[in-house]
């Protein structure tokens, strides 16, 4: 990984954006993300553009053409989201040091802090619509999230680079073979599109104008229903309801079948498992040593390994079927931590 990236200075920003004929006054804002290098920019005209600089051999330059492309898409049939502007080569990356590196317009809007129904109605109902653009093709250059690009190949370089304790690591890697063996199975016949793969509530804003989504960074080829628990993603009754009342308005736009709907928690085993992948790849990051600072203890594996066993008791307990919209809710709910919504989590 090039040094540049973990100390990109604000002249070489500025001197980029120039480059492309913007005209920077020199304020450079750093915004709040671990796997890119995000910056706010004001321009003499007084408005306000952001700076992507993606990470380096994290995506190439096909894979970033198709997010752009799917966004410029998704705005054409004006669906809320943040396309990146064109820049002076006519397209919309451009490069620096070997950095790729995007510009968008900036988007005001706050992010939630929970949906009311009517809000998870509209938000089923734009995911639906993303969803009718996502399967008109397959991204030719994107992963497909699977029990293998999700769970196999991320426990193997966890195994590979031993960064599992060993007393741990038999124990850890049955139950995510287990969870995968289930994944697989259930998801044979499930249709797989191009979805957000992200959707959390992070990833969205609300403006004067509504609803945007944002951060396609790592859309895929996937099962709808992912793009459904993460924007609903609590666990037992609550989000069982909240998922029901999201599919209604989603349903609207676009069919879905109840049965996928046990994916749910399998899914987010998974994501348990990248995430933990995803850190353990990055630790030579600064950014992500400040972040983590416990990633890789013994405590932090045995929390992983007991919140993969919860995810088995979630999976046989049938956790993620639907219930009726607007059904009263009375039991607890566990509170959820970053891995269940975040990749790219902030505090």
């Amino acid at each position: 990984m090039s040094g540049s990236f973990f100390s990109l200075t604000t002249d070489a920003i500025l001197d980029a954006l120039d480059a492309e004929g913007f005209a920077t006054t020199g304020h450079c804002l750093t915004l709040n993300s671990l796997e890119n290098r995000v910056y706010d920019l004001k321009l003499e005209d007084g408005s306000h553009i952001v700076a992507k600089f993606y990470r380096p051999d994290r995506w190439t330059y096909e894979q970033i053409d198709e997010e752009h492309e799917f966004l410029l898409e998704l705005q054409a049939e004006e669906i809320p989201v943040c396309a990146p502007l064109r820049l002076s080569s006519g397209h919309t990356i451009a490069s620096r040091d070997d950095i790729f590196f995007a510009v968008w317009p900036r988007t005001g809007g706050r992010m939630p802090d929970e949906f009311s129904d009517a809000e998870l109605m509209q938000l089923g109902r734009m995911i639906a619509r993303l969803h009718n653009v996502g399967s008109r093709k397959k991204a030719a250059n994107r992963i497909t999230m699977n029990a293998s690009t999700f769970g196999r190949q991320p426990l193997a370089y966890l195994l590979e680079k031993d960064i599992l304790p060993k007393h741990l690591a038999h124990a850890y890697s049955d139950l995510v073979e287990e969870i995968c063996d289930i994944y697989d199975e259930w998801a044979a016949e499930v249709d797989l599109i191009r979805i957000h793969g992200d959707a959390h509530g992070g990833n969205l804003l609300r403006g004067d104008e509504g609803w945007f989504l944002l951060d396609f960074d790592d859309f895929v080829n996937g099962p709808p229903v992912q793009d459904i628990w993460l924007l609903a993603g609590q666990m037992g009754l609550e989000g069982m309801r909240n998922r029901a009342t999201l599919l209604e308005g989603y349903r609207q736009f676009r069919d879905f079948d109840e049965s996928w709907l046990r994916l749910v928690e399998p899914l987010r085993a998974l994501r348990f498992v990248h995430y933990a992948s995803w850190i353990a790849r990055r630790m030579d990051d600064p950014a992500f040593q400040n972040a983590f600072p416990h990633f890789g203890t013994d405590d932090y594996w045995e929390n992983e390994l007991a919140d993969l066993k919860d995810q088995i008791r979630a999976i046989q307990d049938g956790s993620g079927t639907a219930v009726s919209p607007g059904m009263e809710i009375r039991e607890e709910e566990a509170e959820l931590g970053n891995k269940d919504f975040f990749w790219d989590w902030e505090d």
